[in-house]
């Protein structure tokens, strides 16, 4: 092999470990203009905001790989949200049943995109544009839009609770990221998953079963939704029919930013929770330095764009 071939491009390098350079360089500057942002309270604070947030890029992943989007993540975490926190009252907490309906819940909306998106052949935007409007006209529906409180400590426990010190909120993101590397990396599906948003036409001639790969794909997004909602729910300690909004850009963008091609057919679940971490470190550090809100929304729809800018030069360049 010559000595050319062993050579590393610096494009290369940036596409590979970009996202994790901006991440260091970020949070270290953030740790040198505001001394309350490197403190363990803060971090942990961090850490537990980030975990909801990756969870839902992790469904965001699967879809975008596909050559998809979810748009309807954060209603249908307030819809599993509310219908779970109806078993979590402290005089009649049934924690089976709460886990069940938010699993229930999140799927059932999950399955009902991939369908109208496979077999109906509604563009993802439109489709889940739809569910999102929907799940949120039903989350205040059941509830009156009144919040659910006077929650148990059981019910909490999942998304306040703490063990030997770890918080069972990131304990939770752990072994979701595990589960999704897995299902990635080492099955079947996820190479089907790859080949879809690859080459969807290609896919399909080579026997893979593309509708029913984006209706799996679609339900896990639901699915992990209803625990991101279940989990949300016992954080803020009430089921609120409003939690959940704009969780759905924070995660897609924490997806992009992480590497996840919005094209399909490139992503890793570590770049989706490296970038989900960024994009919560970025909103905090701007609350401790008393940037407006509105600010805010500005800076996050900047990164969005230029995240998605980068993954378009990075791909031309490829052809």
């Amino acid at each position: 092999m010559s000595e050319g071939s062993n050579k590393i491009t610096f494009n290369e390098v940036v596409s590979k470990y970009g996202i994790y350079i901006i991440f260091l360089v970020i949070f270290g500057g953030l740790s040198i203009v505001n001394k309350a942002f490197f403190t363990s309270t803060n971090l942990l604070n961090i850490s537990k905001q980030a975990s909801i947030v990756a969870i839902i890029a992790i469904g965001q992943t699967l879809c975008l790989i596909t050559g998809g989007m979810d748009l309807s993540s954060g209603s249908i975490m307030a819809l599993a949200g509310v219908s779970s926190a109806m078993f979590g009252l402290v005089d009649n907490t049934n924690m089976l049943t709460a886990t069940v309906v938010a699993l229930s819940v999140g799927m059932m909306c999950g399955a009902i995109n991939g369908t109208i998106i496979a077999k109906g052949k509604v563009p993802a935007f439109i489709a889940t544009l739809g569910m999102q409007q929907m799940a949120r006209g039903m989350a205040l529906l059941v509830t009156n839009a009144t919040p659910i409180f006077n929650l148990s400590d059981t019910y909490t426990f999942l998304g306040s609770g703490k063990i030997a010190e770890i918080p069972v909120l990131i304990m939770v993101m752990l072994i979701i990221v595990i589960f999704a590397v897995f299902l990635l990396n080492k099955t079947k599906f996820g190479r089907h998953i790859y080949a879809v948003g690859g080459n969807e036409q290609s896919a399909h001639v080579s026997g893979i079963n593309v509708d029913l790969v984006k209706i799996k794909v679609y339900t896990i997004t639901g699915a992990l939704a209803g625990i991101g909602g279940l989990l949300l729910a016992g954080r803020i300690k009430s089921g609120t029919p409003t939690m959940g909004e704009g969780y759905e850009l924070d995660a897609i963008a924490g997806a992009v930013i992480g590497g996840v091609s919005t094209s399909g057919g490139i992503g890793t679940v570590y770049g989706a929770v490296i970038g989900s971490l960024l994009i919560t470190m970025i909103s905090n550090g701007l609350d401790l330095l008393n940037v407006s809100a509105y600010y805010q929304q500005i800076i996050k729809g900047l990164i969005i764009i230029l995240a998605v800018l980068l993954d378009v030069k990075t791909k031309s360049k490829k052809k």
